[in-house]
């Protein structure tokens, strides 16, 4: 098995979305736990709706490749993910792969570890929650490092969504 995390943001229904993407990743990887469950801005889109993120670490034996482009995709899009070419189009779910296990990938398809880790707030923060002593395989960064950089940005934490969300964590992860 190896340890990965995930990172999901969505800003239409987030709460019900998010909820889902959780349940139908159980079908396929060994949730762990979830971090808390941040509201943040949209990036370059300030007339959109704000996003719920969070990061989801997870037990694995599926390749990252086929994780990403089979498993991950497959659910935005039956969750109702539209890809076109506005990258920061709103969303009903976006699950990204950022880090497997000490893997460092560049392909086509997926680099690993996701290098928009140090460029974003809800990615090294809920990274650094989840495992305060992880260390970025490709440049010995230690995650919290990184996210001490964004420490002026705010994130509003949803605390009964967050709890909401480990609790059913717990209940799939058996």
């Amino acid at each position: 098995m190896t340890r990965a995390f995930l990172s999901l943001g969505s800003n239409i229904e987030p709460e019900k979305n998010i909820v889902q993407a959780v349940k139908m990743l159980a079908d396929n990887v060994r949730l762990v736990k979830s971090s808390t469950v941040f509201l943040t801005h949209p990036l370059r889109r300030r007339s959109q709706p704000c996003y719920y993120n969070c990061v989801v670490e997870v037990d694995t034996e599926i390749d990252p490749v086929k994780l990403k482009t089979e498993i991950l995709r497959s659910i935005e899009e039956k969750l109702g993910r539209k890809r076109g070419r506005d990258k920061y189009a709103s969303r009903t779910i976006d699950i990204d792969l950022e880090l497997y296990g000490d893997l460092r990938l560049s392909t086509e398809d997926l680099v690993l570890p996701d290098p928009e880790i140090r460029h974003r707030s809800f990615l090294s923060g809920p990274l650094c929650e989840l495992e305060p002593n992880l260390i970025m395989p490709d440049t010995g960064e230690r995650i919290c490092e990184i996210a001490a950089k964004f420490r002026n940005q705010k994130m509003e934490r949803l605390e009964d969504f967050s709890n909401k969300l480990c609790k059913l964590i717990k209940g799939l992860g058996v």
